[in-house]
């Protein structure tokens, strides 16, 4: 077996990734309106990732997609803040410490651009997904910074970096 291969999206990346976000959030029962599930750039995630100040990090082994995570200047946040963005892993990826390996590279690259902050949406339905955020130091808010437009995401949290 490969290791892990952590990599910048390439565009032949984009139906795999769709296919994960997707699995993940019904698989948790997150598939519902207002969330990246029904979001039409859940499948064109390459093409999203070439605004200024964005990053989508893939991680791969043997060819095959596990998942990814990125960072994102999304409408509507206060000055130097980013939002931590599309961070999904497939089943079989999940619980071997690959989401704290992409997580410790997006902050990494959010930290190197001059963010001060990075945001993050989610659900309570994600629940082992708050956990890790938590381990990292992003704490809860009151309610949403910005434009998302995800309105069924109703976990609100913040890191200073």
């Amino acid at each position: 077996m490969e290791q892990i291969i952590i990599r910048k999206i390439e565009p032949k990346d984009n139906k795999a990734l769709a296919i994960i976000v997707r699995s993940a959030l019904a698989e948790f029962g997150a598939n519902k309106p207002g969330t990246v599930y029904y979001d039409d750039t859940t499948d064109h995630l390459y093409e999203l990732f070439h605004e200024p100040g964005s990053i989508y990090y893939v991680a791969e082994q043997d060819g095959q997609i596990l998942g990814g995570a990125g960072i994102y200047p999304s409408e509507g946040l206060p000055d130097a803040t980013c939002e931590l963005v599309k961070m999904y892993l497939s089943k079989e990826a999940r619980g071997k410490g690959l989401g704290k390996v992409l997580i410790e590279k997006v902050l990494e690259f959010a930290k190197g651009f001059g963010y001060l902050q990075v945001y993050i949406e989610t659900m309570p339905e994600l629940k082992k997904a708050v956990t890790i955020y938590e381990k990292f130091g992003f704490e809860f808010l009151n309610g949403p910074l910005g434009n998302t437009g995800h309105f069924g995401c109703d976990v609100w949290m913040l890191k200073r970096l």
